[in-house]
């Protein structure tokens, strides 16, 4: 890259976007950011090298490109208002953000701009990377870090009513108490988001995150019906906006109609004219495991699990719900085959449920349906309710272990 640089005129960011190569162009923006002339003209077409240049380097997926532009930058912020510094240093962030695989990197920029904006005595755009820094640390499951910086955070702005931003914090806190698993502070930091959503103008976007929380906080308590309703409208919102939420949001409102036994309607949804618009692996895993419900077959369920792995097992809020639901399925088919007998051997069922029988085994020592007797194999007995006689458990004896 040539070190001379370019001047700050419209014919420097035309000669960049006629480039050849990504390369020639980002070196070409590069260059009119090295123009040390600070008028007016020449701010404002540095301003658009910025944002041309970020774009530039978030497609060429170069994150730490992105983040020592940030820093090289630093003495530029000192030429622009700081509405705008805002503006650039969130828009990077967000580049950046945009590129696979950053977790880490992204957490280590928020924490040095962080610090920058401190020192710089900059609280609009601190307060709002904290706020992104503490979505990272719950999303990186570093809970404890993220508690003590909304903490801190939450206070400062509600002594300053900043409602737009303390809602976005408000919602933060509840996706981290529903990760500790501590539904009632979940649900009240929902409640105080929502009632500072009510005293201001919400964008589409947030209102949509509310609703999708909310959503969430209602399956949590098996309340599926309700909570269909708020998947349903936070899909309305991204959908509109073309937000890749959109689909997780459709996948939950499946979800619903999988846990109340609706699975028959998961087709006709995901065939709708908003359904095949996200056609792909989230939708094909929740039909997956819809089929498998509505023939009660563990075999498929277990084939969907397999299948679709990163879809259901890697995404929490289906695992939590997937996993109530799986064992459901599997009590209530052993409970069908049992049923007409008073004894069982293990490894019968585990052939009619075709099933590993290590499996079944689990389960019913779980639900205290079986025995084991030393150097025999396992076997079942069925406790029948009887009307005054207590329940006694009878060994089944047939081969020994080999």
């Amino acid at each position: 890259m040539s070190s001379s640089y370019l001047p700050a005129i419209t014919n420097s960011l035309a000669r960049a976007l006629e480039a050849k190569t990504p390369y020639e162009a980002i070196s070409i923006l590069y260059r009119v950011l090295q123009n040390p002339s600070s008028a007016p003209d020449a701010v404002r077409i540095k301003e658009q090298a910025i944002t041309n240049l970020s774009d530039l380097l978030r497609q060429e997926t170069r994150a730490e490109e992105l983040k020592s532009l940030l820093a090289q930058l630093r003495p530029f912020f000192a030429l622009i208002p700081k509405a705008k510094t805002a503006k650039i240093v969130r828009g990077i962030i967000d580049d950046v953000a945009k590129i696979p695989g950053t977790s880490d990197l992204q957490i280590s920029l928020c924490k040095e701009v962080v610090q920058w904006t401190r020192a710089e005595k900059r609280t609009f755009l601190r307060q709002r990377v904290e706020a992104k820094l503490a979505g990272l640390l719950i999303e990186n499951k570093e809970y404890s870090e993220a508690l003590n910086l909304l903490s801190g955070l939450i206070k400062e702005v509600r002594r300053l009513d900043d409602k737009l931003l303390l809602v976005d914090i408000d919602l933060l806190e509840s996706k981290l108490h529903f990760s500790l698993r501590n539904l009632p502070k979940a649900k009240a930091s929902l409640t105080a988001a929502r009632t500072a959503a009510n005293a201001i103008y919400v964008p589409p976007a947030q209102q949509g995150n509310i609703d999708l929380q909310s959503g969430i906080l209602h399956a949590e308590e098996k309340d599926y019906k309700t909570a269909y309703s708020y998947f349903f409208e936070a899909f309305e919102a991204f959908n509109a906006l073309e937000d890749p939420r959109a689909v997780f949001s459709l996948k939950y409102m499946l979800l619903c109609k999988i846990m109340v036994s609706q699975a028959d309607d998961v087709a006709g949804i995901i065939s709708s004219k908003a359904g095949l618009q996200y056609v792909g692996p989230e939708l094909d895993a929740m039909k997956a495991v819809a089929d498998a419900q509505a023939k009660r077959s563990l075999k498929l369920f277990e084939i969907a699990l397999r299948d679709f792995k990163a879809q259901l097992e890697e995404d929490p809020i289906v695992h939590r719900h997937l996993s109530s639901l799986y064992d459901t399925l599997l009590e209530q088919n052993l409970c069908r085959l049992i049923e007409p007998f008073s004894r069982v051997e293990i490894t019968h069922i585990a052939e009619l449920i075709e099933l590993p029988v290590d499996h079944v085994e689990k389960k019913l020592s779980l639900q205290g349906l079986w025995i084991r007797v030393p150097d025999v194999l396992l076997y079942l007995t069925i406790p029948r309710p009887m009307p005054s006689t207590p329940q006694h458990w009878k060994p089944f004896p047939t081969l020994a272990r080999s």
